[in-house]
């Protein structure tokens, strides 16, 4: 059994809660805005036929789809963890040649006046 530890990976973490309310409230208000105007374009369209119906059902069954897909949250969906090292790819096979280090040159200021031109 293999007992290796799992780490978060910063690019599999969950929405924020406040970000995934605000986006399920977003889908429920369009929802419930299509099912206002089934009901309304049900009554103002005349003559009255099969897209009556349709408009009704659309209107019924609205409210319903609305507050199914706006109480699937986050957590039903919720994204495995990736390992962050499995993505990077592998380095060199053979270590880098190793170089001398560069030659410094230091430099030193004295405290002497340079001679004066006559």
């Amino acid at each position: 059994m293999n007992h290796t530890p799992r780490h978060q990976s910063a690019t599999s973490l969950p929405r924020a809660p406040r970000d995934d309310a605000s986006r399920r409230m977003a889908k429920y208000y369009i929802m419930m805005s299509v099912r206002v105007v089934c009901f309304v374009l049900m009554f103002v369209i005349t003559p009255y036929g099969w897209y009556t119906w349709v408009l009704a059902v659309g209107a019924i069954f609205l409210p319903y789809l609305a507050v199914v897909i706006a109480n699937v949250g986050q957590e039903s969906r919720a994204p495995r963890a990736t390992l962050p090292e499995r993505q990077l790819p592998a380095g060199p096979s053979t270590p880098p040649a190793t170089t001398p280090p560069p030659t410094v040159l230091r430099i030193h200021e004295s405290d002497q006046k340079p001679p004066a031109d006559s």
